[in-house]
């Protein structure tokens, strides 16, 4: 077999009239940071005593010479092999994802040697490898027109005899016959191409750096051409869509009979296969060495590889090893396997895998191979994809769902009214918002597929229609597909992938839990949402949102008529109604979570959202509460607030309908002793939204308390709970020290601090923003990612505030920043004890975290 060997050639030293050359061996200076990464790789195979091709590489600083206009050093490269060899030269960067040039085959084809080839391994074998030489050559080197060789009408050497035509008349030169000049122009071009601004922007859109280095590697070829068994193919110890065991990739088999390269090559089967023959029956000694090769490669590399092999008259030639390419699932599979056999440590399988292809595991989702017919676009929201007919309304969707019919729930944007919609619908679709709108935020609760902000369809909501970019017409009950991952509204169904989260994923987030060193809880609201939060080990609830509870049809009734009461008597009398219902919802919570904490947030939003807008619904109002239609009207527009979500809303109202927040905290209390009989030991813990100054807290308090006290004695039963803030303006992040003097917790609800650090409405800037990202105005959309800067700058004054008047208190971010790696990392830096988020974005946040407690540890 064919070893990796050395002539003794001195490694030349960097100039600008000689490159280095460093012909790679196990010692040769050679790293990815200078060299890339499958330069480096190649070492790895050379040093595993690997039937390597002979190599040479070029480091970043050679090629960047190269395109500069030095001419390298062809003499010295050309050197280090057989004149009578052909070469290929393949980029070397320092991640594969970046991209680069295409690999150039064949080199130092020319008149003379494909004689000697006709002679070796036959006349068409010899004549395709010439022609596919030339024109590659002509068209990715001398860029010359393709379309020009497409009129080739010949075969075979006709083709060629045209072929090289063709190049003389365009290029006004004969084709290159010294494989010197080969070598120099292909290199030139592969270099200029790597730093061409169409490249630069394109591997910058990957996340390269501006100065990204490119390396070339010059490598013998091993044809897999001959008399003997021969051909070409790639090989894998692990499937790439399950990442479980098995032997897979492809083989070319260019032997019994047939002519190479010819039409003729034939797709063999790898392991014994009753359809037909396999590598294993072919070349049984080739296929056990590769198998050895890959498992040493797994072992030594620490990684699952692919082989990239020749097979010449029956002896195994390595051209090249990669990183398997994989799914989120079979990646997930591939470091717990790497751990499990000792190769890794869990702690390395910890920091292997990206937070964000968490969701890949926890949606369904579009698969890779499926067609997209797009209709539109938006900001992808809530990830997962699903299929339904579209409906245009909560009411349209609730009807869906009773018929058994998956329905996509399309709306200009959503309220609160349209939750029952949103519990119904298989995924939503809205004209605005952005990544917090409340689409968004439920969307990613639920676990819905959402794709918000869609300015680029058309939404005519009376008309019932929906409009695609490319002018199609879509009505109600016609079936889309909404992808939440990628943001897209595709045509139809699509091929999916359903999530799975079995022993391998538990296993390996048990790994990150025992490394971070931050909490993390569940925003949810509904039992389902609990549910869901504790399945994914949620280590309580930061965050329940109470106002969705009033929504629902039994309850809005009489939280209208509590809207329309005269008096604190009337008000109490209609909230009463509402209680034994809020009492079961906090109990089925409590029973849920287990002893787990609880924050409940006492209700939030301004009333006008619970009255009817439509002219129809304010005389189904008047008729259900037995009043006439104008004093309907006329509170309505008692209500009407300039800017609602900075009106009466939160405290305000709490202090100015007291009655509320008397009703949540005894259905809280009362909650807390029927838990505590069925031997459920909870402290709830009992949220103020949208506080300013501390004497709302201590107005609150004081009325929260003395309902304590009565419940206490109604029930000969005592209890504990605890009260905090949200903290989600910035009076109270800079007045933190006063109000943590009155409370046990500081939440900081980062939604709408940075909605209101920055004047600027979280649904409406869905409009602009990637505009104003795009001229650099922000680096990124600040409901998007935590803006540390500004808003973190309150943030951090919040927490020593706070934390010096009170020492003890517990600080949490329940925002929908909590799931982002940046946004934990600024929170473990600041000093909060935990963070909240989503429930299906709970094991994204377990992993970040735990990534950021191990980064540290390492250095």
């Amino acid at each position: 077999m064919l070893r990796a060997h050395s002539r003794g050639a001195a490694v030349q030293k960097p100039s600008p009239d000689n490159p280095d050359v460093t012909l790679i061996t196990p010692t040769s200076p050679m790293s990815t940071p200078t060299h890339g990464g499958r330069a480096k790789c190649l070492q790895r195979l050379v040093r595993l005593d690997l039937p390597v091709p002979r190599t040479v590489a070029l480091s970043f600083a050679s090629v960047h010479q190269i395109a500069s206009g030095y001419r390298p050093d062809v003499s010295g490269i050309l050197s280090e092999f057989d004149p009578n060899a052909l070469l290929c030269v393949r980029p070397s960067s320092e991640d594969p994802d970046w991209g680069g040039p295409g690999a150039v085959l064949n080199i130092g084809m020319n008149d003379a040697r494909y004689v000697d080839l006709c002679d070796q391994i036959g006349t068409p074998a010899a004549t395709e490898i010439y022609l596919r030489f030339v024109m590659n050559y002509a068209i990715d080197v001398a860029r010359l027109d393709a379309e020009a060789f497409d009129e080739i009408e010949g075969e075979g050497h006709d083709a060629l005899t045209e072929a090289l035509q063709i190049y003389e008349e365009e290029a006004e030169e004969p084709f290159p016959q010294d494989p010197a000049v080969q070598l120099a122009e292909i290199l030139r071009s592969m270099a200029r191409a790597w730093e061409g601004t169409t490249a630069r922007l394109l591997r910058q859109a990957k996340g390269a750096p501006v100065d990204a280095g490119l390396g070339l590697v010059v490598q013998e070829m091993a044809l897999g051409l001959g008399s003997g068994e021969c051909g070409s193919g790639v090989l894998q110890l692990v499937n790439s869509f399950t990442g479980l065991p098995q032997v897979t990739g492809r083989y070319l088999s260019q032997s019994q009979g047939r002519e190479a390269l010819d039409g003729g090559a034939a797709s063999i089967f790898l392991e014994k296969d009753p359809r037909g023959p396999s590598l294993e029956e072919l070349a049984p000694e080739a296929f056990a060495a590769l198998k050895e090769h890959a498992a040493l490669m797994r072992a030594r590399l620490r990684e699952e590889m692919q082989i990239e092999f020749t097979i010449e008259n029956g002896n195994l030639h390595i051209l090249d090893g990669v990183r398997v390419e994989r799914s989120a699932r079979a990646a997930l599979r591939i470091v717990v396997r790497l751990a499990e056999d000792g190769i890794i440590t869990k702690q390395e399988a910890v920091m292997r895998i990206e937070p964000r292809a968490l969701s890949e595991l926890l949606h369904r989702q579009v698969a890779a191979t499926a067609k997209r017919d797009i209709l539109g676009s938006g900001i992808a929201a809530s990830p997962g994809a699903a299929t339904g007919k579209i409906v245009f309304s909560s009411e349209a969707a609730q009807a869906g769902a009773a018929r058994g019919e998956p329905c996509v729930l399309v709306r200009r944007e959503t309220s609160p009214e349209d939750i029952r919609g949103m519990h119904v619908a298989c995924a939503v679709l809205t004209e605005r918002g952005g990544m917090t709108s409340h689409a968004a935020v439920i969307g990613r609760g639920l676990g819905l597929p959402c794709v918000v902000g869609a300015a680029s369809l058309r939404f005519h909501v009376k008309r019932k229609q929906l409009v695609a970019t490319d002018g199609r017409v879509l009505r109600e009950g016609d079936e889309i597909t909404v992808d939440g991952t990628n943001g897209q509204v595709l045509a139809g169904s699509v091929q999916m992938i359903e999530a799975t989260l079995d022993e391998t994923f538990r296993t390996f987030m048990s790994w990150a839990d025992a490394e971070r060193d931050i909490g993390v809880r569940a925003n949810a609201d509904t039992p389902a949402d609990a549910k869901t939060a504790l399945h994914f080990r949620a280590q309580g609830i930061g965050l329940c949102r109470t106002e969705h509870m009033f929504f629902e049809a039994e309850r809005l009734t009489p939280m209208r008529e509590m809207i329309f009461a005269q008096n604190p008597q009337d008000r109490q009398a209609a909230l009463e109604l509402v209680l034994p219902m809020q009492r079961a919802d906090f109990l089925e919570l409590f029973r849920i979570m287990q002893g787990h904490p609880v924050c409940i947030r006492l209700f939030d939003p301004p009333l006008h959202e619970f009255l009817p807008t439509s002219r129809a619904g304010q005389r189904e109002l008047a008729e259900a509460l037995d009043i006439p239609v104008s004093d309907v009207t006329r509170r309505i527009d008692s209500l009407a607030e300039y800017n609602p979500m900075l009106g009466m809303r939160g405290v305000r109202l709490g202090i100015s309908v007291p009655e509320i927040y008397d009703m949540q905290a005894r259905a809280i209390f009362e909650a807390t002793v029927e838990a505590a009989n069925e031997g459920i030991t909870i402290v709830p813990e009992i949220m103020v939204p949208l506080v300013s100054a501390k004497r709302e807290v201590e107005l609150v308090r004081g009325r929260v308390e003395a309902v304590a006290s009565a419940v206490r004695t109604e029930n000969s039963a005592d209890f504990t709970y605890r009260l905090g803030v949200m903290v989600e303006t910035p009076r109270a992040c800079l007045r933190a020290g006063d109000i943590a003097e009155h409370t046990h917790f500081l939440s900081f609800g980062t939604n709408d601090l940075t909605q209101m650090t920055y004047g600027l409405s979280r649904d409406d800037a869905g409009r602009f923003m990637s505009e104003y990202v795009r001229q650099g105005v922000f680096s990124e959309d600040p409901f998007h990612i935590l803006d540390t800067e500004g808003v973190g700058e309150l943030l951090r004054l919040g927490v020593v505030r706070g934390r010096a008047a009170r020492p003890n208190v517990v600080l949490s971010i329940c925002g929908e920043h909590a799931a982002h790696t940046e946004s934990i990392a600024f929170c473990r830096a600041a000093g909060f004890d935990y963070v909240s988020c989503s429930p299906f974005r709970v094991p994204v946040a377990r992993l970040a975290a735990a990534q950021l407690a191990l980064a540290d540890k390492i250095g």
